[in-house]
């Protein structure tokens, strides 16, 4: 699979998507999609790829855990509802009457990213070099911490969530007594393991678009700042508390209160 065989099926399936969600009012099932496609490209890559089958077989299961997993859990939150999620009603409330024209921009960019994110996937798979050194095992590492810890975040809110007596409280239990986002946190870290995995590879350099992008994203454009703009309209003060003793991202002890 050459990369702009990729680009052009990304392209293609989020169109497919931007074209179901004309008639179903769901543009949030875009989230779902492009965790999902992250995974789908990592192991189509590492079934051509041109790499040793030792780093083949590892970035198939270290993007392929972590892109499934994460496509479950929205599978589920998604599924759960009747109801679009609220960041994508407040882009079609902004938007007006030309919302669907911007959401097909919108699910065109979620296209490009998703390509992006599996670049890093992409150098791993077609990595020559079958040793399975300090490095090798460093990116392991960082790929099995981040898995774990985003799983438990995750579960720490929806349990959290599925007490009726926490109905409109914020979550700041477990993980997310430490950081306001455990799973972004985790979810970042995740993407340090392609380039340990594949120092020393041709075009090493660009699996470093993984941590470095996704940072940019989390805090700058779709992760922290939509989340938290819909916290602070459904929570209120209780939020406006929490930030203010509650790290935004790294996980660090509150404030005092």
């Amino acid at each position: 699979m050459t990369l702009i065989t990729s680009l052009v099926v990304c392209f293609i399936l989020m169109a497919a998507l931007w074209a179901w969600q004309r008639k179903s009012g769901r543009a949030d099932w875009v989230d779902f999609a492009w965790s999902a496609l992250i995974g789908v490209l990592a192991v189509g890559y590492a079934l051509v790829g041109d790499g040793s089958i030792e780093k083949r077989v590892l970035v198939a299961l270290v993007a392929g855990t972590w892109s499934f997993r994460l496509a479950f859990h929205l599978w589920q939150r998604l599924s759960g509802h009747d109801e679009e999620d609220g960041r994508y009603q407040s882009m079609r409330e902004h938007w007006g009457s030309r919302a669907d024209f911007w959401l097909f921009w919108f699910f065109m960019v979620q296209a490009l990213v998703a390509w992006v994110f599996a670049l890093p996937a992409w150098v791993v798979a077609n990595d020559p070099n079958a040793a399975l050194d300090a490095w090798v095992i460093a990116g392991v590492g960082f790929w099995l911490v981040s898995l774990a810890g985003e799983s438990i975040a995750d579960r720490q809110l929806a349990s959290f969530k599925s007490n009726p007596d926490n109905k409109g409280k914020v979550c700041n239990v477990g993980l997310w007594r430490y950081s306001r986002h455990p799973n972004y946190f985790f979810e970042w870290l995740h993407w340090f393991s392609y380039p340990l995995i594949a120092v020393g590879a041709p075009n090493w350099w660009l699996a470093w678009l993984g941590p470095v992008v996704m940072l940019l994203f989390l805090y700058r454009v779709s992760g922290i700042p939509y989340t938290e703009k819909q916290s602070l309209k459904s929570r209120g003060d209780a939020y406006r508390e929490y930030q203010r003793t509650t790290s935004a991202f790294f996980p660090l002890p509150p404030k005092d209160k």
